[in-house]
C-alpha cells in the first residue's frame, strides 16, 4: 500500500440548529474517542458533520479540519474520511476482494494495485482467505470484516466507526472487536467511535465524549469516565465494577469450545486463560479468565457485574481467590436490590486494623444485595466489610 502517512488530526465545530448540535471537539493524531449518548443526543449528526453528508442548508455552521486543512467545503470524497456502520452494505454483484478494491479504484489506482491494495489489507484483517468469495456467501462476521478491510483499504485519515458491532452476537462482536483494536495497533487511524457497548469503550477507545442534548457533557480518558461518570449515561453505561492494570501472571491456555455460541460458519476453538491483574497505582490484584491471548506487563481490564460479589462481615472461610476489604461509601437504591459502593482498603493493615482514610484514587467497587441483606449485614457508610467474587465471574481482556 504504500508508505503509510502519519496520523491525521482533526478538528470539528459543528453548531447544527435544526437537530440541536453545538459541539467542538478536537482529536489528537492517532486518538481513538469513544462518542456516547442517548439516541437522539446528537452523535449520528457529529459524524454526518465530519464526513461532509450534512445538507448544505444544516452544515452552513459547520467546520472541519484534517491536519490543520479545512475540508468543509469538499466533498464526501475528498475527505479522506472513512465510515463503518453497522450494517456491511457491501456490494452483493462483487467478490470480496472486488468490494475491497473499490474504493483505491475510485481514487484513481489501476486495477493491480487496487487488487494488490485489497489483498494486503484483507490479509492484515485475517480475511484473505474469502477474497474470491461473493459478498452473499459471507456470515454477518465475515462480511463486517470485510467492511472493515474496505474501509481501510481507502487509507482515511479520518475513520468513523458507527456502532459497527451492535448487530453481530456477542462471541462474532467479540473476535471483530479484535480485529479493529489489531488495526489500530498496526497504524493508528484517528477515530471517532459512536457505541453504546462498555467493551467497545474499554478495548478500543482512548478518550469518552459523552453528548447530551447535542452538548457535550463529560470529556476524559475512557477508564476515567467509566470509573469515575459524572454524566448519567456514562453512570449506567458503565454499571459495572471495572478495574485497570497491568498483568502480573497467566496460566496454560485450556481449549473451550464456543461452537454451541456461534453460527457454524463462525465457530471456532476458543482458548481460556487464567490470569492475575495488578491494578495501576495500588496493591489490589485480581484473578480472572481472558478468552484472548495476555502477556505478562500489559496493559489490561477487569469486568465484573456487581450481582456476582458476596458481601462479608467477617474475614471470609476458606481461600476465596477474590477477597476485597473494602470501607463503604453509599448504598443506593437499584431496581429492586440496594447496590452498595465501596473503596478498596489497604492490603497491609493488620487483623482488625481500620484505614483512618480511604483514598479517593482507591479501587471502587459496587455489590448488588437485597434489602433484607443489607439490613442483616448493617451497612452503612464508614463501615468496613469484605468484597468476594469468584475468578470465574471476572473477564479479563487486552487493553
Amino acid at each position: 500500500m504504500g508508505a503509510a502517512e502519519p496520523a491525521a488530526s482533526l478538528a470539528v465545530r459543528a453548531v447544527v440548529p435544526g437537530r440541536g448540535l453545538d459541539v467542538d471537539l478536537t482529536v489528537a493524531p492517532g486518538e481513538v474517542v469513544a462518542v456516547l449518548g442517548e439516541n437522539g443526543s446528537g452523535k449520528s449528526t457529529l459524524l454526518q458533520a465530519v464526513a461532509g453528508l450534512l445538507p448544505p442548508a444544516a452544515a452552513r455552521s459547520a467546520r472541519v479540519t484534517v491536519d490543520g486543512a479545512d475540508v468543509t467545503r469538499e466533498p464526501p470524497r475528498g475527505r479522506r474520511v472513512a465510515w463503518l456502520s453497522q450494517r456491511p452494505l457491501l456490494f452483493e454483484h462483487l467478490s470480496v476482494v472486488g468490494n475491497v478494491a473499490f474504493g483505491p479504484r475510485a481514487r484513481g489506482a489501476g486495477r493491480g494495485a487496487a487488487g494488490a491494495t485489497a489483498l494486503d489489507v484483507l490479509a492484515r484483517v485475517g480475511v484473505d482467505d474469502l477474497a474470491g468469495r461473493r459478498a452473499t456467501e459471507l456470515s454477518g462476521g465475515q462480511a463486517q470484516r470485510v467492511s472493515i478491510a474496505r474501509a481501510l483499504a481507502t487509507d482515511p485519515r479520518v475513520l468513523l466507526l458507527d456502532e459497527p458491532l451492535a448487530s453481530l452476537d456477542v462471541g462474532v462482536a467479540q473476535r471483530v472487536r479484535s480485529v479493529l483494536h489489531d488495526a489500530q495497533r498496526d497504524r493508528p487511524r484517528t477515530t471517532l467511535l459512536v457505541t453504546h457497548d462498555l467493551l467497545d469503550v474499554l478495548l478500543l477507545a482512548d478518550r469518552a465524549v459523552v453528548l447530551e442534548d447535542g452538548r457535550v457533557v463529560e470529556d476524559g480518558p475512557a477508564t476515567e469516565v467509566l470509573t469515575r461518570p459524572r454524566s448519567r449515561f456514562a453512570a449506567r453505561l458503565a454499571g459495572v465494577n471495572l478495574l485497570a492494570g497491568v498483568v502480573s501472571d497467566v496460566t496454560e491456555p485450556v481449549p473451550v469450545s464456543t461452537r454451541s455460541a456461534l453460527r457454524a460458519v463462525e465457530a471456532v476453538e476458543a482458548v481460556e486463560h487464567e490470569a492475575a491483574l495488578s491494578v495501576g497505582g495500588t496493591e489490589t490484584g485480581v484473578l480472572g479468565t481472558a478468552g484472548e491471548p495476555l502477556a505478562v506487563g500489559s496493559a489490561a481490564v477487569a469486568v465484573f457485574e456487581p450481582r456476582t460479589v458476596a458481601v462479608h462481615r467477617a474475614t471470609p472461610e476458606g481461600s476465596p481467590r477474590n477477597a476485597w476489604r473494602v470501607v463503604v461509601t453509599s448504598v443506593e437504591p437499584h431496581g429492586p436490590l440496594l447496590r452498595a459502593w465501596g473503596r478498596v482498603e489497604r492490603d497491609d493493615l493488620r487483623p482488625g486494623e481500620r484505614s483512618a482514610v480511604v483514598r479517593d484514587d482507591a479501587p471502587r467497587l459496587a455489590a448488588d444485595l437485597t434489602p433484607r441483606a443489607v439490613a442483616e449485614l448493617r451497612l452503612a457508610p464508614g463501615e468496613s466489610v469484605w468484597f468476594v467474587v469468584k475468578a470465574a465471574e471476572v473477564r479479563l481482556h487486552a487493553r
